[in-house]
């Protein structure tokens, strides 16, 4: 629970879990929602991949991010 807790105690991890929160997306999409570089943005996903918050899919040379679960989505709603 901590480093779950952790995971999500970063506002720039925070919003790009909320961003996830409407559905799946690559990292491009999500570094120019954030407004963070795509290194940044891909370190910061592989956080959250690594704590069991997201899930990544392949599709030629774009990663494809997306909430792990429901579990997820309730947390971030609460």
């Amino acid at each position: 629970m901590t480093t779950t807790l952790r995971a999500g105690g970063d506002p720039v991890r925070l919003t790009l879990l909320d961003l996830l929160t409407d559905g799946e997306c690559c990292v491009t999409t999500l570094a120019g929602a954030t407004g963070d570089a795509m290194p940044a943005v891909s370190q910061r996903l592989r956080l959250l991949r690594t704590e069991g918050l997201v899930t990544a899919r392949r599709e030629g040379k774009h990663v494809f991010y997306a909430l792990a679960d429901a579990h997820v989505h309730e947390l971030l709603a609460n």
